[in-house]
């Protein structure tokens, strides 16, 4: 079985690359047309089939699958060879460990036997030597009890299962076992009627000897076990070396499986790329338009006919190429009279806003200047506004005042009044007085005086207050007059204050205006200052695209020169390309007149 699943895989594997030959030599018998293609430089080979005959069964295949089933077939057969060798070497391993265990078990038993009868014998020996009939029993007890030992280690013996040499050793045994028995017996009669001595002496002379030849044939029994242990393991290590060389031998197939399996994958991979360098090295040599033919569907075959599509697009492009290098030239020429025309234009048009920015810079100053008055203006009249609203302050102060005047000039009439009013009233005591003293006679005479006297002042000072109350009186009037023009200042004054307040309202408005006139001249300014450097970067601008039209026609030519490298003769000429460029130059050109 082990043969079976070693062998079939190779043959397997040698049948099928036998037919995979086969099958490519019919391929190469069949491709003979040797072809080739022309370019100008000589003739190339033609990327010729036939020497792939022999792996076109494998083109048809992706390289991913080839090499799948590839490793796939090696490692199946790894696994096979080690599933094989892992159930030999288990099955091996069981069988040795079983047949050891079962000789070591049969071993042991023995043993065993052999333990019990010396034990017995031991024993026996013990009931002879023994007078008290406790100790007696007690070595009889243990020799009774290494009989049954032996007698239960025999049968298990034979339940393990003997070969034939060992059943007679078996019977043998059980022969001498059996002999023993009537010496036994009568041996335990004399040692119960204390024969001890003739007792000692059957043991020796008929028992002892059969025990020796039991242990002898034991001994052999044990021997026997101990062969077939030793042959075990003689035969596991003879095992070992058979797996050894037959892991040798499959390992040594599996090499040669993987080189074959590796040298047709590897070939059917390797020409083919073979074949798409060297048209890499066609195309990099310059040589495009050749005749490319692709086969298969494979990586390879779609690398191949990718670089077939590479050589057709660069044909077609190395001739727009050529066709747009022309076109270059003769547009980067008119571009250059237009950008040459344009800085003339850029040119006039910085020296006119250079003067424009220089009248408006005047215009400038002058505005600044009235803004300037206009502000200084305002400031005055504000300053003058403030100086009648102080004036219309102290108007309205005069007239509080005046009114004040008018009221304490009241309240000194009242109290004026009151003085004349306390001066008759005098004057009428002093008078009654003067009745009373001159009714007194002498005696009343230095109050007459008195009298008198008070009188004189009562009337006195009735004459002062009448005075002083004319004189206020016309004061008052007088205030009154004051006051009534004093309100008539305040209101030309209050009119005075809105006068030059609506002044300055409007010199406040003039200065606004002037402000506003300054900063949109300044944003003018600013905004001509942009337009100059605006005018001079598109000067400097011209000025490099004139450069870059005389680079792109140099660009141009050295172009035109390296396209030249390529050959498109076998491409069957260069394809005709239908052009506007000139009505778009001159698109252009009516684009930069109008700038």
């Amino acid at each position: 079985m082990v043969t079976f699943w070693l062998h079939f895989p190779l043959h397997w594997i040698n049948i099928c690359l036998s037919e995979a030959e086969d099958q490519a030599g019919q391929r190469c018998l069949a491709a003979t047309e040797d072809r080739t293609y022309a370019s100008p430089a000589g003739r190339f080979p033609q990327f010729d089939n036939k020497r792939m005959g022999d792996t076109m069964n494998l083109r048809n295949v992706k390289i991913g699958a080839r090499l799948g089933l590839g490793f796939g077939v090696l490692l199946t057969w790894v696994v096979v060879v080690l599933v094989a060798g892992i159930v030999i070497s288990d099955n091996a391993r069981r069988s040795h460990n079983d047949a050891t265990e079962h000789a070591n078990a049969k071993s042991a038993t023995a043993n065993i036997m052999r333990s019990a009868i010396l034990e017995g014998g031991i024993a026996m020996r013990n009931v002879g030597l023994q007078y008290s009939t406790p100790e007696m029993q007690r070595e009889e007890a243990k020799l009774r009890a290494q009989r049954k030992r032996f007698q239960e280690a025999q049968q298990k013996l034979i339940a393990l299962g003997l070969n034939d040499t060992e059943k007679k050793i078996v019977a043998q045994i059980a022969d001498l076992d059996k002999g023993t028995d009537a010496p036994f017996l009568e041996a335990m009669e004399m040692v119960k009627a204390y024969s001890n001595e003739a007792a000692g002496k059957l043991i020796s002379s008929r028992i002892d000897p059969l025990n020796q030849q039991t242990i002898v044939e034991i001994d052999k029994l044990v021997e026997i076990q101990q062969g077939v242990i030793r042959e075990l393991i003689a035969s596991s290590e003879d095992m070992g070396k058979a797996i050894t060389l037959v892991l040798s031998i499959t390992g040594i197939v599996t090499v040669l499986m993987g080189g074959i399996v590796s040298w047709l994958t590897t070939r059917s991979i390797t020409r083919p790329l073979q074949d798409a360098v060297a048209v890499a090295k066609r195309v990099a040599a310059g040589k495009l338009g050749a005749r490319i033919d692709v086969a298969g569907r494979d990586e390879t075959s779609e690398l191949l006919r990718a670089l077939k599509d590479m050589d057709q697009s660069l044909s077609s492009i190395v001739s727009q190429v050529r066709t747009g290098t022309d076109q270059i030239g003769i547009a980067s020429n008119e571009i250059s009279a237009g950008n040459a025309d344009l800085s003339q234009r850029t040119e006039s048009q910085a020296s006119a806003l250079e003067e424009t920015a220089s009248s408006m810079e005047e215009l400038t100053s002058t505005v600044k200047q009235n803004a300037s008055h206009a502000q200084e203006a305002n400031r005055l009249v504000r300053s003058a506004s403030d100086s009648a609203v102080k004036g219309g302050e102290v108007v309205g102060q005069v007239v509080a005042t005046m009114g004040s005047i008018k009221e304490s000039a009241r309240k000194i009439v009242d109290i004026i009044g009151v003085i004349d009013g306390i001066a008759f009233q005098t004057n009428i005591l002093a008078l009654n007085a003067a009745v009373e003293a001159a009714r007194a006679g002498e005696q009343g005479r230095g109050f007459a005086v008195v009298a008198a006297e008070v009188r004189t002042l009562a009337q006195r000072s009735a004459q002062a207050a009448k005075e002083i109350k004319e004189l206020i009186g016309d004061s008052v009037n007088k205030v009154e007059t004051g006051n009534t023009l004093v309100d008539s200042a305040g209101t030309q004054m209050e009119e005075i204050v809105a006068a030059v307040q609506r002044v300055a309202g409007i010199m406040n408005d003039i200065s606004d205006a002037s402000e506003e006139q300054s900063a949109g001249i300044e944003e003018i300014n600013r905004a001509i200052a942009t337009m100059d450097e605006m005018t001079q970067h598109n000067a400097a601008l011209v000025e490099e695209a004139a450069a870059a039209s005389a680079a792109m026609q140099d660009r141009a030519a050295s172009l035109g020169q390296a396209v030249a490298a390529f050959d498109l003769s076998a491409a069957g000429g260069m394809p005709q390309m239908v052009t506007e460029t000139r009505p778009r130059l001159r698109q252009v050109q009516g684009m930069i007149a109008q700038t």
